[in-house]
């Protein structure tokens, strides 16, 4: 195979952008097909892998490392801690231990701590605080205080605070991409429908091609138990076609010369060639990803009001944690003693979970809608369907699982009925 490279996602998309020289596009195709991969094509849409997968599997495993390794140093980090110790009762004399502490610490401050001070960044680049702020400024508070400690300040320092805060926040993500990811793979076992290569017929001849290479007006031949691969129109032969997959009609449907099928159904007991009418983004299947995908991506009014509540919960906590810091202050206790109580309160009135849960509800309800064959356009009208007194469905059969089962058995012999089931 030729050379290749230049392949990276782009930011803040799901999708990869890819440059090549040295090779001409089929055999391209041809070696991503080898290793695996499905480049996005021009076409807009690419057989067998959904674009923002790749994306969140690399967020999911970069969130995991962080935790797993941050929870490891965590764990001496606890050991050495002089608070830790006097509520357990028992005592680890190292020399240097606060110098020990204060390296520890510093990797999980900058290692672990990292998405979030990048976070903190972004909205305040942005002009947007929220929860990045608000998590930032009490691990930041925690760090810079506890290192001062180990450099003469008077005081406590409370690294295991800042790193259990650090590991719960860690998890928390870990957490929500695996959901995420299990919610896209709902729109890639949509995208899997559609089959890789098509049977093109050309100058009497027939060429198995790549589906992607097919254009408006080309004839393909499908065989009997394949899958159509684009959508089009019957222009030879007769069969039926079980479209239950994409339309959620039970039965197979008879097309005939004449009659328009779609891509990724599957072709039954006859050969068939048709006339390619529509590729890539214009296939109905194309359309039910993109739709599916722009209802995870819309903003519902639930989601407008967990933002708007999350930026008000920052903006509370911080300044009440502010006020916590200098009432303390005032009142004559130490440092130490006021600067804690100040992260504590910005930490438990830190609002991470309803901007966490929110989303991933979005992620989560829409996929699995799709999966069940329910099609969400609007996620405002989706989150009020909960008001619904009544649906009402416009045609016979629609109602049904799409599955055939046996109901009556004719003996035409005189073989019992029973023997014949046995």
């Amino acid at each position: 195979m030729g050379e290749m490279h230049d392949m990276r996602e782009k930011p803040g998309h799901g999708e990869l952008s890819s440059e090549h020289q040295g090779m001409d596009k089929a055999e391209y195709m041809k070696g991503m097909h080898e290793m695996g991969e499905h480049p996005k094509t021009s076409h807009g849409m690419q057989p067998g892998k959904h674009g923002g997968h790749g994306s969140h599997a690399q967020t999911m495993q970069d969130f995991k490392k962080r935790f797993i390794a941050c929870f490891i140093l965590t764990i001496p980090i606890l050991a050495l801690s002089p608070l830790i110790q006097s509520v357990f009762g028992f005592s680890i004399e190292i020399a240097g231990s606060g110098y020990i502490l204060f390296l520890l610490s510093s990797f999980v401050y900058f290692y672990g701590g990292y998405p979030f001070l990048k976070g903190f960044a972004d909205e305040i680049h942005n002009n947007d605080i929220g929860m990045m702020t608000l998590i930032a400024v009490a691990i930041s508070a925690a760090y810079f205080y506890s290192s001062a400690v180990v450099f003469g300040l008077p005081g406590s320092v409370f690294f295991w605070e800042l790193a259990t805060l650090i590991d719960i926040m860690l998890l928390g993500h870990w957490i929500e991409m695996r959901s995420v990811l299990g919610a896209s793979r709902a729109l890639e076992q949509l995208a899997l429908i559609m089959p890789y290569e098509a049977h093109l017929v050309k100058d009497g001849q027939v060429v198995d091609i790549k589906v992607e290479e097919l254009k408006f007006g080309d004839r393909v031949l499908v065989k009997p138990g394949e899958k159509i691969p684009v959508d089009g129109t019957v222009i030879d032969g007769e069969t039926s076609v079980n479209e239950s997959m994409l339309t959620g009609e039970s039965k197979p449907v008879t097309k005939k010369m004449g009659s328009d099928v779609i891509g990724g159904s599957i072709n039954g007991e006859g050969s068939i060639s048709l006339e390619v009418k529509k590729t890539g983004s214009d296939t109905y299947l194309a359309q039910v990803i993109d739709l599916v995908k722009k209802a995870q991506e819309s903003r519902s009014r639930t989601q407008d009001l967990a933002n708007r509540a999350a930026r008000y919960l920052t903006i509370i906590a911080l300044s009440v944690g502010a006020v916590t810091l200098v009432a303390w202050l005032l009142v004559g206790e130490n440092s130490a003693f006021a600067v804690e109580r100040a992260v504590t309160v910005m930490v438990i009135t830190c609002p991470h979970a309803l901007g966490l849960a929110v989303p991933l509800v979005v992620a989560v309800s829409t996929s699995l809608a799709a999966e069940s064959g329910l099609l969400i356009r609007d996620r405002q009208a989706f989150e009020r369907a909960k008001e619904l007194q009544a649906v009402v469905f416009d045609k016979t059969g629609t109602l049904t699982e799409g599955r055939f089962g046996v109901t009556d058995v004719l003996s035409l012999s005189e073989v019992d009925e029973n023997e014949i089931l046995r």
